[in-house]
C-alpha cells in the first residue's frame, strides 16, 4: 500500500510536530514508497531535533497504513522506556523486548516492539522470537555498530537509522557499508534560530594533549587520559573555568575515566561546591537518586563518564564541561548537546573545552557535509586536525591572576615564531631567538620586584610561559623529542635565574 503524506485533517495525536519535522517524515516515507523492500536509509538530525518524536509518529503512521509491525532497536535500557513512553503518547500499541521477556509470538497483538539490541539477538538465537510481520525496522543512535549483527534477520524489511552523527563509533565499519543512502534533517543554527534549540557560548582553553595516546578504536585511551587530567595544573584549570564562565549554574562535567571523574567530585567537594559523581558502577538506585537530586539542585555539579552521552535529557543543564580530549566527533556533538534543550527562559549555554576539542571540529554550530563525512569518512577522519598542528596555533595568555603581579610592565609578550622569522633571515643562531626570550621574562621580573629574591620568586610564575615558548621554538627548529624539550625548559630557567641576578647589579 503506498504511503501518502500527511493528511492535514487527520487527528493530532501525540506531540505536536513542526514544519520541519512534518518535512522530514514526509521525505523518508516518500523513500519507503519508492525503495525496494531491503533498503537501508540513514537519516540525520542534531540532538535535542526530535529524532524520537519523529520516528513515534513514522512508526504510528506506518501500522495504519500498511498493518505491517514495527521493531526499533536501541542500544540502553533508558532509551528503551523513553521510546516506549513516546510510542504511547501516539496511541502506538508497543512492548519491551528486555531480559524480562523470554518470549514472542506471531501471536502478539502488540504493533511495535521496542528492543535492547543484545536481548532481542539472544532471544533470536535461542529461537524464542517470532515476529514475521515486521516490515519497518528503525534503529535509534544508529552510529552505534552493535546493530549490525541483527540486520541479516530482516533483510526483507525497511531499516531506518536516525542518529545525530551518521559516523560510525568504528573507523574500520564506515555507515555506507550498510546504509544506502542519507537524508540531512534541520541544521543546529536553524534549531536555534527557530527557538528550539538554546545557544551555546565557548570558552576554549589550549591543553597540551601530545602525552596522550590512541587505542585500538581509534579515540584516545582512557589510561592515557586519566594521567594527563590527573595533574594538579589540569585540576586548576577545570576550576578556575568553572568559577569564572559558571560559577552557580547547574553544571555537567564529562570525563575519560572514572579515577579522573572522582578526583573532580574531590576537587569541587573540597572548594565548597554541591557536588555528586555518576558511573557505571553506581547501582540503579544511587543513579536514581543522584539524577534527581541533580534535577532539582540549581547550582548542582554532575561529574560523570560516559553514561550520560545518550538517554539523558536534563532541560535545566546550563553548562556542559568537556573535561576531556577525543577523536570522535560523535561523542563531542552528544555531550554538547546535553545542554542545548531549551527551557522557560533559558536560551543560553555555556560549553567550557578542557581538550581541545573546538580546535580539532569546529564549533557546535559549525556547518559539517554529512554527506561527504557519511559517502568517505576516511577522507574526513585523515584530514582532522592534529593534535600537534592545533598546538602550533596556541597563543599562551597570562592568566589574570598572574598577569596582575606583572602590573608594572606594559608588555609581557614574546612571540617566538616572530623572533625566530626575524634571526633566522638575519643569518643569526636560532639560540639567539631564546637568549631574547629570557632577557624579556628577566626585565619583567625585575620591574615588578623590590629586590632580586623577590624576583626569582616571582620567576616561578612564568612556568607555563615558558613552557609554551620552549614549545613553539621546538617547532620552529623541528626538534619535539620529550627528552629535548625537557632539556630546553631546565637551561631556559637556569639562564633565567642568572640573566635575574645581572639585572640587580
Amino acid at each position: 500500500m503506498t504511503l501518502s503524506n500527511l493528511d492535514k485533517e487527520e487527528k493530532i495525536i501525540g506531540k505536536k510536530l513542526y514544519d520541519y519535522q512534518h518535512g522530514a517524515i514526509d521525505k523518508i516515507f516518500d523513500r519507503i514508497n519508492d525503495s525496494p523492500e531491503s533498503f537501508n536509509l540513514l537519516y540525520q538530525l542534531p540532538t535535542g531535533g526530535g529524532k524520537t518524536v519523529i520516528f513515534s509518529e513514522i512508526a504510528r503512521r506506518y501500522i495504519q497504513k500498511t498493518s505491517h509491525k514495527v521493531l526499533i532497536l536501541t542500544h540502553r535500557i533508558e532509551l528503551c522506556k523513553q521510546t516506549s513512553n513516546m510510542l504511547t503518547e501516539f496511541e502506538v500499541k508497543n512492548k519491551i523486548i528486555d531480559s524480562s521477556v523470554k518470549e514472542i509470538t506471531n501471536g502478539d497483538t502488540n504493533n511495535c516492539y521496542v528492543a535492547m539490541v543484545e536481548t532481542l539477538n539472544n532471544r533470536i538465537k535461542e529461537s524464542k522470537v517470532e515476529i514475521d510481520d515486521i516490515g519497518l525496522v528503525i534503529v535509534d543512535e544508529a552510529h552505534y555498530n552493535s546493530f549490525r549483527k541483527l540486520f541479516k534477520n530482516f533483510e526483507n524489511c525497511f531499516i531506518l537509522g536516525v542518529t545525530a552523527t551518521p559516523l560510525s563509533s568504528n573507523i574500520n565499519l564506515p555507515m555506507r557499508e550498510i546504509y544506502d543512502d542519507l537524508i540531512v534533517g534541520e541544521k543546529i543554527p536553524s534549531l536555534i534560530e527557530k527557538g528550539f534549540l538554546a545557544e551555546a557560548t565557548t570558552y576554549s582553553y589550549n591543553v597540551n594533549l601530545t602525552s596522550l595516546k590512541v587505542g585500538i578504536n581509534g579515540d584516545y585511551t582512557v589510561k592515557s587520559s586519566e594521567e594527563l587530567y590527573a595533574k594538579d595544573i589540569m585540576h586548576s584549570k577545570l576550576l578556575k573555568a568553572y568559577e569564572q564562565e559558571s560559577l552557580g549554574n547547574k553544571t555537567l562535567i564529562f570525563n575519560n575515566g572514572i579515577n579522573t571523574s572522582r578526583q573532580v567530585y574531590q576537587i569541587f567537594k573540597q572548594a565548597g561546591y554541591k557536588t555528586r559523581y555518576i558511573d557505571n558502577t553506581n547501582t540503579k538506585e544511587e543513579r536514581k537518586d543522584i539524577l534527581d537530586w541533580f534535577k532539582n539542585t540549581p547550582d548542582a555539579i554532575l561529574t560523570s563518564v560516559g553514561i550520560l552521552t545518550t538517554g539523558f535529557d536534563e532541560p535545566s543543564i546550563k553548562t556542559i564541561i568537556i573535561n576531556r580530549a577525543t577523536k570522535s566527533l560523535a561523542l563531542y556533538f552528544q555531550m554538547i548537546g546535553r545542554g542545548s534543550r531549551v527551557q522557560g527562559d533559558k536560551i543560553t549555554f555555556s560549553v567550557l573545552d578542557l581538550g581541545n576539542n573546538v580546535n580539532r571540529f569546529g564549533l557546535w554550530t559549525s556547518d559539517v557535509d554529512w554527506h561527504l563525512i557519511f559517502k568517505n569518512p576516511s577522507y574526513y577522519l585523515d584530514n582532522l586536525v592534529s593534535d600537534e598542528d592545533i598546538e602550533r596555533r596556541f597563543k599562551y595568555v597570562m592568566p589574570e591572576e598572574v598577569r596582575i603581579q606583572f602590573k608594572k610592565s606594559k608588555n609581557i609578550e614574546f612571540d617566538i615564531k616572530e623572533e625566530y622569522s626575524k634571526v633566522t633571515n638575519n643569518g643569526l643562531k636560532s639560540k639567539v631567538v631564546l637568549e631574547k626570550s629570557i632577557a624579556q621574562h628577566a626585565k619583567i621580573c625585575a620591574e615588578n620586584s623590590e629586590d632580586v629574591f623577590d624576583a626569582h620568586i616571582l620567576s616561578r610564575e612564568l612556568h607555563d610561559d615558558i613552557e609554551f615558548r620552549i614549545k613553539q621554538y621546538s617547532y620552529c627548529i623541528l626538534k619535539s623529542s620529550k627528552n629535548y624539550i625537557k632539556w630546553l625548559e631546565e637551561d631556559y630557567k637556569r639562564q633565567l635565574r642568572v640573566k635575574i641576578s645581572f639585572e640587580f647589579h
